[in-house]
């Protein structure tokens, strides 16, 4: 077995009544990629059962984080390849406008 990790999942959630994507990112021990995805998926579940109208996307994505989560400690990371110019590709991936964060 190997040692505990910390790892970051990001799991995709449908707020039906709201037509709201959510995307949460949640902070896990495990000893391996797999495992972290699958407590949160668990937990994504259990998250859904406690709101009404919210259904889990079935899309968990893991990032393996180097050190103790602390100050300035990467939880995340995605890269994208894209030819579009910086605006532009906020623009279209993430600040469209219509963003609610919590």
């Amino acid at each position: 077995m190997t040692d505990l990790n910390w790892y970051g999942v990001r799991c995709v959630f449908r707020h039906r009544p709201l037509g709201v994507y959510e995307e949460r990112v949640t902070l896990w021990t495990a000893h391996s990629l797999d495992e972290a995805i699958g407590r949160a998926e668990t937990e994504a579940r259990e998250y859904c059962d406690m709101l009404e109208g919210v259904e889990y996307a079935n899309f968990a994505e893991a990032f393996r984080i180097g050190d103790v989560p602390g100050e300035g400690v990467e939880v995340f990371s995605l890269m994208r390849e894209s030819e579009l110019p910086p605006g532009e590709y906020v623009q279209r991936f993430f600040a469209t406008g219509a963003e609610r964060s919590g």
